[in-house]
């Protein structure tokens, strides 16, 4: 697939988007929306990929909106447009919430671990997009702002959920009713971020942990535990529990159970088969 606004690559079971408009700090556009969308949901439906690391090219992961795209939607531009030319999309799990599964959650939805990497400044969409996923690893030279007060808008795209469940209510106030810029180790400290790299290793450390979930986790555990995580924000603990029951028991059957203890009596790195 040749993409337009993202770089995509898979190296040793783990793949790689970059968002490339590095000439305008990666800002959203809806074609790369659409990319990034094909693009994590083909490396989701590849079994050879078992981990997704998302960074930005140049100095900034992603400045937020295009303003030009901003501009078309303020005269009635169409912010529905479609990619027909990226193909058809790997289907979502349907028995998933629907919440789960729209425009902009979607990344909850699939079975792979998604990092980011965030480069430089995350602000508006840059910072609400890297909340569906399910780490942040930041250089400490990232900065992070909501920035929505500061243009006359929303908290959009269940930003107003997510940020208060990751950094509690009143350091979400704080992002987004003062718009400001964070610096990373603040960014750390609000627990919007799970941790801060020198700059110069980001890619390194990323990497590291993708390869590390890539090499050492069971693609099923992966797949069931991330689904526990979304969809028990919905449930009681009852039903949290009871569901972790039944899947434990139906783990003692499968091939992945059966190898990950044969590798620790062995010694040896795990060959999981993902069932």
């Amino acid at each position: 697939m040749a993409y337009e606004d993202i770089l995509y690559s898979v190296t040793d079971g783990v793949a790689e988007v970059t968002l490339h408009r590095p000439e305008k700090l990666n800002a959203w556009t809806l074609r790369m929306g659409a990319e990034v969308e094909h693009a994590l949901r083909s490396a989701d439906a590849d079994e050879a990929v078992r981990a997704i690391i998302v960074t930005g090219a140049g100095k900034g992961y992603c400045a937020g909106a295009d303003m030009d795209m901003l501009q078309g939607l303020q005269g009635g531009g169409d912010a529905s447009a479609s990619f027909a030319d990226l193909g058809e999309l790997p289907p979502l799990d349907a028995s998933l919430p629907a919440a789960l599964r729209g425009a902009y959650s979607y990344p909850m939805a699939l079975s792979t671990p998604v990092i980011a990497a965030v480069n430089g400044v995350a602000a508006g969409l840059g910072l609400s997009y890297m909340l569906f996923y399910d780490m942040r690893i930041a250089s400490d030279r990232a900065r992070f702002g909501t920035v929505f007060a500061r243009r006359g808008l929303v908290a959009e795209h269940g930003s107003a959920w997510l940020l208060p469940r990751l950094v509690g209510m009143h350091n979400a106030s704080d992002l987004l009713f003062t718009g400001r810029l964070i610096a990373a180790e603040e960014a750390l400290a609000m627990g919007l971020v799970n941790r801060v790299v020198p700059h110069d290793t980001l890619l390194a450390e990323a990497r590291a942990v993708a390869s590390e979930i890539a090499t050492w986790c069971s693609p099923r555990s992966l797949r069931l535990m991330k689904r526990q995580l979304y969809t028990n924000l919905f449930v009681d603990l009852g039903a949290s529990m009871a569901e972790a029951d039944r899947e434990m028991v139906a783990s003692f059957t499968t091939e992945d159970f059966r190898e990950g203890v044969a590798s620790f009596l062995a010694r040896r790195k795990p060959r999981f088969s993902g069932r």
